[in-house]
């Protein structure tokens, strides 16, 4: 319970004030409610989670990894990224608005899961589970997942903002071959370790079918088109002819390859117990992020037909489907929100909807409300996204109160009762 003390610390004015209802689910989750003046109004959910991925200061850390040291404007330490900036910019900014007096119209939750990285089968589950029996409907949910990207799209002028509207599914799948054991000696034509090397090659070899422009990575490029050169910005423009095109040139590199298709990753092979013994037992494990026009069950049909053998038992360890698509459109009050915040805090910035390749807790929330978008405005330039869950994770400064900033900007947005007529495109003479 060490974090909720420092929160009690660090945040005295949310723990004491009358607005807000504070409870731990699951021994190590929060759920905060922060009580709105007009109750009629749909509340919304502000997401985060407090756990983060090991790390050692053997790897070659800067500064340790968990000791928040300050080099050159910059905050090292595990979780600066992901996600303890969401965490403490949200409870600052929400300290920062009940010292100044604020009341919200509009009522909203603040939910910090506790097992993010292992799934969130105990935080994010039971907090959904919560909600779900107090008959809680939500009016969007607002979760990490893409940040600003500046310089990491080839070809777009100035940086851009993502706000995933949906992230892709998930599969473990577990090929086997079992045979009768015998010597090195006197080998049979094939043995289990061959099969199965074959059966995964054929995977690496037949990978799934490129999906470009079937999900919301086609929104991704015509929001972003009038940001790219002349040539690049006529194809990105024209997406029902030159879609295939496009396709064909991310599938070129393992980062963008990620958001064209379901991609396959052979990520465990264990055969063999002894040199001289024919291997009774040979066991790999796949795993494979599902792109929102397929389904859970036609990627293990796919799996199936590409192995093609009946000798590799094939299994699902653990999967889920794409996540439904959240409205991206004038009229979508989550979307609208964020991207109004976002231009507010970032003015050289261009917004556009995408998909992300990851998992976040978000997912336990799909029957709290049918928009989910994931986003924090967190800077990455070249060499960043290698920090993500790697060495020297860090935040400058300036960008950590600029999530505070965001955040404070956000809560006070969202208080209008409907977004504003959007301007029509044909003007009255």
């Amino acid at each position: 319970l060490h974090d909720w003390f420092y929160l009690l610390e660090a945040f005295p004015t949310i723990f004491s004030s009358s607005l807000i209802q504070h409870e731990l689910v699951a021994n190590y989750s929060h759920l905060f409610w922060v009580q709105g003046s007009q109750p009629d109004l749909l509340p919304y959910l502000l997401l985060a989670h407090t756990d983060v991925v090991p790390a050692s200061e053997s790897d070659g850390w800067d500064a340790p990894p968990f000791s928040a040291k300050e080099i050159d404007g910059f905050i090292y330490g595990r979780g600066t990224i992901d996600d303890k900036s969401s965490v403490m910019g949200i409870l600052q900014a929400l300290e920062y608005l009940l010292l100044k007096g604020y009341a919200p119209r509009r009522g909203f939750y603040i939910s910090l899961g506790h097992d993010e990285e292992v799934m969130g089968y105990m935080g994010a589950v039971n907090i959904a589970s919560v909600l779900k029996q107090r008959g809680v409907q939500l009016l969007f949910v607002l979760d990490e997942g893409f940040a600003v990207f500046d310089g990491l799209i080839s070809g777009l002028e100035g940086p851009a903002a993502l706000i995933g509207t949906s992230e892709k599914g998930f599969a473990t799948v577990k090929l086997s071959v079992s045979m009768i054991p015998g010597h090195s000696s006197m080998p049979p034509s094939e043995t289990s370790i061959g099969i199965l090397a074959a059966a995964v090659k054929r995977l690496e070899d037949n990978p799934m079918p490129r999906l470009f422009g079937y999900g919301p990575e086609r929104g991704t490029f015509e929001h972003l088109a009038h940001k790219f050169s002349v040539p690049v910005r006529f194809i990105m423009s024209n997406l029902w002819l030159f879609s295939p095109l496009i396709g064909w040139v991310l599938e070129r590199k393992p980062d963008t390859n990620a958001f064209v298709r379901t991609t396959t990753a052979v990520t465990m092979f264990n055969a063999g117990v002894k040199e001289n013994v024919i291997a009774s037992l040979a066991e790999a494990y796949v795993n494979l992020r599902i792109h929102p026009a397929q389904s859970l069950q036609e990627v293990m049909d796919l799996i199936q037909s590409t192995v093609g053998d009946q000798r590799v038992k094939i299994e699902l360890i653990d999967g889920s489907d794409p996540l439904p698509v959240s409205s991206a459109d004038e009229k979508s009050f989550g979307f609208q929100i964020i991207k109004k915040t976002v231009l507010e805090i970032f003015s050289t910035v261009t917004v556009a909807p995408g998909i992300c390749v990851g998992n976040t807790d978000s997912r336990h929330y799909k029957d709290l409300t049918s928009d989910i978008y994931r986003f924090i405005p967190i800077w990455f330039k070249p060499g960043d996204t290698q920090r993500f869950h790697g060495i020297n994770e860090r935040i400058s400064i300036k960008n950590y109160e600029e999530i505070v900033a965001f955040y404070f900007s956000l809560i006070q947005n969202c208080d209008i009762q409907k977004l504003p007529e959007p301007h029509s495109s044909v003007h009255e003479l």
